[in-house]
């Protein structure tokens, strides 16, 4: 773990950190989330039954857009050329639907936040195209499940 914030140089400013001497790696990170909500609602999304749409395609590409464009929303956060991003889905249990997201790239930093950015762009396009019949839902536990290349080398969330 490191022992500096490294976005803030010795005087406390805000910075981006440069990264030009590090070299290219792959370098891949996934992250997951949840949606909870009513059993009915869960329903009407596994039948496409939703008046906006089939939710889980529309969230799938709601995700990819995100994870391409982190770099625009999260400052000093590097732009990134994605060489690849999938968002999946699965139903655990009759009300729990399990997003994750699995971003790639070779490139100088590493792809945690556009992992995770694509899983709360994809949780929130459920929420979004689903309010309508279900007010209760939340969205829980977003988090990095693993991630490899790059100096600090490969991270797995222990089970």
């Amino acid at each position: 773990m490191a022992d500096e914030l490294t976005h803030f140089d010795a005087t406390g400013a805000s910075r981006m950190v440069d990264v030009s001497a590090k070299p290219e790696t792959e370098r891949i990170a996934r992250a997951s989330g949840r949606v909870r909500m009513t059993s009915a609602t869960a329903g009407l999304i596994r039948d496409r039954a939703i008046t906006k749409g089939d939710v889980l395609e529309v969230a799938r590409l709601a995700g990819i857009m995100a994870a391409k464009r982190t770099g625009e929303l999260i400052p000093l956060c590097h732009p990134l050329p994605i060489s690849g991003s999938t968002v999946d889905f699965e139903w655990e249990g009759d009300d729990l639907l399990r997003i994750e997201a699995t971003v790639r790239v070779i490139a100088r930093t590493g792809v945690e936040m556009e992992a995770l950015t694509a899983v709360a762009v994809a949780a929130l396009t459920v929420y979004d195209m689903c309010k309508s019949v279900d007010r209760t839902m939340a969205i829980e536990s977003i988090r990095l499940e693993e991630k490899s290349g790059g100096r600090t080398g490969q991270f797995r969330r222990p089970k």
